[in-house]
């Protein structure tokens, strides 16, 4: 059995301020970027494209986007497909917490910055997709851009 004591362990004075200058920068980028509005309507700037939707659950577990306006049905998602469905539910479950109803509509718009946000005109909770990758977001822009079946 060793019996040796452990070496001593010596941080360099560079590594603890280069250290010390990461977490003070990503404070500050947290700090700044928290207070970016999320919705850009708020800077004023007008939405390229704009679509109120309605998500409902059906008895079968799909879920069904209508047109908020026409009430024709744009899409429906079967199963476990992905973020749209998962997304919903999320916003959903915000509403029954919030104890609101389905009624109102969510609106889902394109920015010329290249945002795409969906708010909740029921709670005012607004998210950007893009931030959740391109994959995800082209999946909301699809609703955007479908016709009425």
């Amino acid at each position: 059995m060793d019996q040796t004591l452990p070496r001593r362990f010596v941080v360099s004075r560079g590594l603890l301020l280069g250290t010390g200058a990461v977490v003070a920068g990503t404070l500050a980028l947290a700090t700044l970027g928290h207070k970016a509005p999320v919705n850009p309507a708020s800077t004023g700037a007008q939405p390229l494209a704009t679509r109120d939707i309605r998500f409902a659950d059906r008895d079968d577990g799909a879920v069904v986007v209508t047109d908020a306006r026409t009430g024709g049905v744009i899409e429906v998602f079967v199963g476990e497909e992905g973020f749209v469905r998962g997304a919903m539910r999320g916003l959903m479950r915000q509403r029954r917490v919030a104890q609101l109803g389905p009624d109102a509509p969510f609106r889902l718009s394109t920015w010329p910055d290249g945002r795409i946000t969906l708010l909740d005109t029921a709670t005012g909770n607004a998210m950007e997709l893009h931030a959740f990758g391109r994959t995800n977001a082209e999946a909301f822009l699809k609703l955007l851009n479908t016709e009425e079946r």
